[in-house]
């Protein structure tokens, strides 16, 4: 018994081994921020755009920063497909090619997830503490969407 045991945990350890090979493509834009990207489409405030970095654009811009156990399979592969969903859903660093229309919408939808506390994902704010939204960070981020939105709607 003592034999099979031994056989399987080294095969295991040899498949966990071999996980570590496949490492997919970085979410990085490696500093750069694009004519199109939300900040320079619109003016924001330097303590939003703190809340923004902290708390948003990890999954939902072309800019990630990755901790040290996106280094591991299998959570790296976890880490990419919750970043890919979050970028194909919003992508504050495609946010210019967004019609105004879209970007109205997409700005609603932020602010009611806000509301709703259903914004960053609880799986997210469990390893990452400081993305959690306090009261007047969620205050500060509505009120801001809301001249945002406000300035669009001059537009339309």
């Amino acid at each position: 018994m003592k034999r099979f045991t031994r056989k399987i945990l080294f095969t295991g350890l040899i498949i966990f081994l071999l996980m570590q090979l496949y490492q997919p493509a970085r979410n990085s834009d490696y500093g750069q921020v694009l004519p199109i990207h939300i900040s320079k489409v619109y003016p924001i405030p330097k303590n939003v755009q703190a809340i923004l970095e902290t708390s948003c654009y990890d999954c939902h811009s072309d800019n990630t920063q990755y901790p040290w156990y996106s280094y591991i399979q299998p959570a790296r592969t976890l880490m990419e497909g919750h970043i890919k969903e979050g970028k194909e859903n919003l992508n504050f660093s495609q946010w210019g090619n967004y019609s105004k229309r879209k970007q109205q919408n997409k700005l609603d939808r932020i602010s009611k997830q806000i509301k709703a506390n259903e914004m960053p994902l609880p799986s997210y704010t469990l390893i990452h503490k400081n993305a959690v939204l306090t009261a007047v960070q969620k205050e500060q981020l509505i009120s801001w969407i809301e001249k945002v939105n406000d300035s669009l709607s001059k537009i339309n």
